[in-house]
């Protein structure tokens, strides 16, 4: 589990494919590895990774085809930029949103706009995600929990102060680049017990019509 306040910044500094998967190695001379150890997990972009080696600045990673087919690691170059972030412990601040990890989709920076000394980005993405995303709700963006300022049809609207550029990847968004989208879970919970009631139920063939010819009732 995670926040989304990113707590450093790194690079890939290699992919290599594993038997159609992904090996990935990511550095980081910004992130404190000294309390993690192997099989602990590490928000990248957003994306939940299981350490599987760790070095003095850094650590690898393997990625499945599942994450592969719902995220932006398909796409990413040696020297891509990411977000970091390692899980949450029990007695940290719960400073941004509950975050799993578990990247829902791709969204898309469709306008980038000044604001005074912030940024404002649109976004577009899936009308089935759009429902998860409501105004004044939270969004993990590759990893970093953001507050949504406006929403349009399948667009949603992020402002982003300058702290928050200088602390992450999100400077470097232009029109065009696609990112890990996760809702918030909250909104996917909520909308489960909602429609649990209304869950089909097993359809039995037995009819009225079908005791009578039997005999069972006359």
């Amino acid at each position: 589990m995670f926040t989304g306040i990113i707590e450093a910044t790194g690079t890939l500094s290699s992919l290599t494919l594993v038997d159609g998967d992904l090996k990935v190695r990511v550095s980081s001379d910004s992130l404190n590895m000294d309390d993690v150890a192997l099989g602990d997990s590490i928000a990248t972009n957003g994306v939940c990774l299981t350490v599987t080696q760790k070095f003095s600045d850094g650590f690898s990673a393997d990625v499945s085809r599942e994450t592969l087919s719902l995220t932006r690691f398909a796409h990413y170059q040696q020297g891509q930029r990411v977000n970091l972030e390692k899980a949450l412990q029990p007695l940290s601040r719960l400073g941004g949103h509950l975050v799993s990890g578990h990247v829902d989709g791709i969204a898309e920076v469709v306008d980038v706009r000044s604001n005074a000394r912030a940024i404002e980005y649109w976004l577009q993405t899936d009308a089935e995600l759009m429902k998860y995303i409501p105004y004044k709700g939270s969004v993990c963006i590759d990893g970093a929990s953001l507050t949504v300022n406006e929403v349009h049809g399948s667009r949603f609207k992020l402002t982003i102060v300058p702290h928050t550029l200088e602390q992450t990847t999100i400077a470097d968004f232009q029109v065009g680049t696609q990112v890990n989208l996760e809702v918030d879970q909250i909104a996917r919970y909520l909308e489960r017990l909602i429609n649990g009631a209304k869950a089909e139920q097993p359809q039995s063939s037995v009819s009225e019509s079908l005791l009578a010819q039997a005999g069972f009732i006359k």
